[in-house]
């Protein structure tokens, strides 16, 4: 067993949000191991979710590119030391230029990218003379490199850059992805993601550890409550609905209408253009995340 240490203790607080004395239990309870007392508060509902509240630790830019044809799109984020250096206009130019290299060169991984020509010399030494010139340490430290045969992508990135968003469609008439209708929609759809966080496309998409994981601790609550185990099972299974209407993207409520999910404006949008169209996978980078 763990020591349950004061440091222990404020990480689990830090974490859930939940009291000093009930994250010491929760911990006892679960010999030190940090995933298993979150789920203990779960369990207790003490913990209104399990996601780090903590702020992130480097600062920088999210940039998105897509290619003209909107079939090829990159995510790339880059960091440096302060907030000041991530507004500046020469560190926006140089994170530009690494995401323009990622979407040319098409890197298999970030020593890949590293090696990538930039006007004729490669990103490792892009960064060091962004070192030299901007005098802050600078990294890249993450991207994604998507490629669409059928499908086209949308971008979105929120505020100065801490959060970017790309996302796949498929479209039965590729040629509407030019349609206005159509581009405001997948935009739409981005914002939807950077807003919502969903965990998935729709409640297939979850893996079935993650549903058993999420059932385990429903039925842990119901457990709590002392009603009969019929009764038990239908709360277990509501908590779970709930979860699918919160984390599954298309039965969450409609940003801009929460009177309608997202599945019922994309299927508007998709009867207004006498066309189908489905998310395919999309990609959420929020700046010092994993």
């Amino acid at each position: 067993m763990a020591e349950i240490t004061a440091s222990l203790v404020k990480e689990l607080r830090e974490l859930t949000g939940a009291g000093m004395m009930e994250c010491k239990k929760a911990l006892t309870e679960a010999c030190g191991e940090m995933d298993k007392a979150v789920d203990v508060l779960r369990t207790r509902g003490l913990a209104a979710a399990a996601k780090k509240a903590g702020r992130a630790t480097n600062e920088g830019l999210v940039v998105a590119k897509l290619s003209e044809n909107c079939k090829k799109a990159v995510l790339v984020e880059v960091n440096c030391e302060t907030d000041f250096v991530s507004r500046n206009e020469t560190f926006a130019a140089f994170a530009s230029k690494v995401a323009a290299a990622a979407l040319a060169a098409e890197p298999a991984d970030l020593e890949a990218l590293k090696a990538a020509d930039v006007d004729g010399q490669s990103v490792e030494a892009l960064v060091t003379e962004a070192i030299h010139t901007i005098g802050e340490n600078i990294q890249v430290s993450r991207f994604v490199c998507r490629e669409s045969a059928t499908g086209v992508f949308a971008s979105y990135i929120h505020g100065v850059g801490r959060l970017g968003i790309l996302v796949e469609f498929a479209l039965a008439n590729a040629s509407l992805s030019d349609n206005d209708a159509f581009k405001s929609m997948a935009k739409d759809i981005a914002m939807q993601i950077a807003a919502a966080n969903p965990g998935a496309i729709s409640r297939e998409s979850f893996s079935a550890d993650v549903i058993a994981h999420e059932m385990e601790i429903y039925k842990a609550q119901a457990a709590e409550s002392g009603k009969p185990e019929n009764i038990q099972e239908k709360m277990a299974e509501g908590r779970l609905e709930k979860f699918y209407k919160e984390n599954a993207l298309l039965e969450q409520a409609f940003i801009k209408d929460p009177d309608i999910t997202v599945r019922a404006y994309i299927s508007s949008v998709a009867k207004q253009l006498g066309d189908t169209i489905d998310v395919v996978a999309f990609d959420r980078f929020e700046l010092g995340g994993n």
